[in-house]
């Protein structure tokens, strides 16, 4: 049987946390020779490299990167044992961490994950923001445990992993009450030539919405786009244009903004997905997701 050396890991850990040998010693209160020279003996144990240099710092590689999160998780046991030893006890959160892609509307994160805060057991929910293929290659090394995005898994990427679709909803158009004013009659036609806001091309739902524009024969004045849907609502807000939201949020945009209606659109259809390395979905945080989306979201 072998075994770890739980010293060099928590001398690893450390290192991994700080993104430095020297900062580590400082806290370890170990020469940073000591340290050095653990960490090398926890990679020839392991016969793996565990840090790059990136820098002035050390970041983990793809292995660092797993040895970390089991790393953190034993410490964390470690911590709640001695704190109910103690008679403090914590009560141990379980954790999710969850990629969330960086062109998905954050309200439409907001409303897929709630359902996982409100778990009778308690989660720690750690969020991940990046695009598709960042966020699928630390899934593929199990850094995170499900991403949520608005796309299928790009063939392009290397991954083997699953999609699961969570649902789907049309598109609702706002603008200021000036610009609803002046295009929301005859809609849709009343939008050729209309200043609009959009996402960019490298997301699926412009491409739906380039689609929409030429079926309906709209000429679109496109003042700006952004892969940041959040940025978009905030131009909007300010009137330098139209822009479009899930209508699966619209009633909340409207809640926290003055913008207006003008239209939906149920002809293009944004789709949301889970992705994980699971065929069928397990972690009980997801599944709370997965059924609250089918459920109640978009029902």
């Amino acid at each position: 049987m072998e075994w770890l050396n739980y010293h060099h890991l928590l001398y690893f850990w450390t290192v991994a946390r700080l993104g430095s040998v020297s900062h580590a010693a400082e806290e370890l209160h170990l020469t940073q020779a000591t340290v050095s020279a653990q960490l090398k003996s926890l990679e020839a144990s392991l016969g793996e490299k565990l840090f790059r240099k990136t820098g002035r710092h050390l970041t983990p590689t793809e292995t660092g990167k797993v040895v970390f999160r089991y790393a953190d998780e034993i410490f964390s046991l470690g911590r709640e044992m001695m704190g109910t030893l103690k008679g403090r006890p914590q009560g141990r959160l379980a954790r999710l961490t969850v990629g969330v892609a960086d062109v998905m509307p954050k309200l439409v994160a907001y409303q897929l994950i709630e359902p996982a805060l409100l778990l009778t057991d308690s989660h720690r929910i750690i969020c991940r923001e990046g695009t598709n293929k960042e966020l699928l290659s630390a899934l593929a090394v199990h850094d995170i445990d499900v991403v949520l995005t608005d796309s299928q898994i790009d063939p392009a990427i290397n991954v083997k992993a699953f999609c699961h679709l969570l649902g789907e909803c049309g598109m609702t158009l706002f603008g200021t009450s000036k610009l609803a004013a002046a295009y929301r009659g005859k809609f849709p036609r009343s939008l050729d030539g209309a200043p609009f806001l959009l996402p960019t091309n490298n997301t699926a739902v412009r491409r739906s919405l380039d689609q929409w524009f030429e079926t309906e024969n709209i000429r679109p004045v496109i003042v700006a786009e952004c892969e940041d849907s959040a940025l978009l609502q905030v131009f909007g807000q300010r009137g330098l244009g139209l822009f479009f939201v899930p209508s699966v949020i619209s009633a909340e945009v409207q809640r926290q903004s003055t913008v207006k209606v003008i239209g939906r659109v149920s002809a293009v259809r944004e789709q949301f997905f889970a992705i994980s390395l699971d065929r069928k979905l397990k972690h009980p945080a997801v599944l709370a997701i997965s059924e609250a989306a089918r459920t109640r979201l978009f029902d």
